[in-house]
Parts: structure tokens; sequence; C-alpha cells
């Protein structure tokens, strides 16, 4: 929904639908962050499983919320500061590669999921939050991976076969997309 054309959804439409990004069992306990009136992303809900969940962007054509475990949460937030003060996708990343290398911002030590739910924005029942037609996608991260090192290809191979993006990088993931039903 965009800002600009729509005020901001109730908080429980907000976690409801950011929610919907992570499995069942661990959906009432995440913790959700969301957007306030004035359009700031502010903690809708403390949680206590160890999930952060992330409300749809209302100044984000269609709509994508995100799951991700706690661990992962300083390299999401310092990522949302620096495109915050305008800078651009690759700035962010190198910031945050040389931010890792110098231990100044921390990286899990263990594989990390991610789970992002994504939607046409006619998809979304603005009252409940429901999404119908989502699409969901897993990613695992984990900083320095590589091929060899994991047996995974370094691009896309076949529909819904785990490949490893950004392999060798701090950035390293395992990303899985299943086809669409």
């Amino acid at each position: 929904m965009s800002f600009s054309q729509t005020k901001i959804l109730p908080s429980e439409v907000q976690i409801t639908m950011a929610t919907l990004a992570a499995p069942e069992m661990y959906r009432d306990a995440a913790t959700v962050l969301g957007y306030n009136d004035e359009g700031a992303l502010v903690t809708l809900r403390e949680g206590t499983n160890g999930l952060v969940c992330l409300a749809d962007d209302p100044n984000e054509e269609g709509i994508s919320v995100a799951c991700y475990a706690v661990e992962l949460e300083p390299y999401m937030a310092r990522g949302r500061q620096l495109i915050a003060e305008g800078k651009t996708e690759k700035e962010k990343r190198e910031i945050r590669g040389r931010e890792i290398e110098a231990g100044t911002l921390k990286m899990p030590d263990e594989t990390a999921m991610v789970y992002v739910l994504s939607a046409n924005e006619e998809d979304l029942n603005p009252k409940t939050g429901e999404l119908k037609n989502s699409h969901i996608r897993y990613v695992l991260y984990k900083p320095y991976m590589t091929g060899q090192s994991t047996g995974l290809p370094t691009k896309p191979q076949a529909m819904g076969m785990p490949w490893l993006m950004d392999a060798g990088t701090h950035r390293a993931h395992i990303m899985i997309t299943p086809p669409r039903e």
C-alpha cells in the first residue's frame, strides 16, 4: 500500500500481515515491527521466541512482509538506517561489509533464517490483514559460505532448487523459492 495513497493500517492488521511470513508455530510470540501514524518504524509487539517480523512498508509498491531470526536484527536495522540516510543499495552493501569485517556489526555465528512473503496489493484484505495469492521465499544467512563448502550452485539452476547467492561474502545466503501453485 502506498503511504501517499492510503493511511497506515491498524497495528493489529499489520501484526497479522507481518506474521503470515512466519511458520504458524512462531506467529503468536514473534516481535513485530511496523509503522505508526507518522509512518515511522516502531515495535508494534514485543515477542518472546527469537523471531522478528517486519510489516509491509507503506511507501513501497506491492506487499512484502518478512520474519527473521533476532540475531539478524542488527544487520537488518543497519541496512534500514543506511537507506534512510540516502545510501544506495551498493553503498549499503559496502558499508555493512566493512563494518562486519571490522567487528562493529555482528552477524550470527550460526545459519539464520529469513522468511519473505509477497503479494499484490489487490490480494490484501486491509480490514483483516489476510492475503490471498501470496508467495513465500526462504533465505538462510551465514556469512562467507561458498559453493564449494556447501555443495550448492551459485546461480539458480531449477525452479525451487536451493542456490547460494553472494557466495564468499558477508552477505552469503541460501535462496529457496518454491514454485507458485
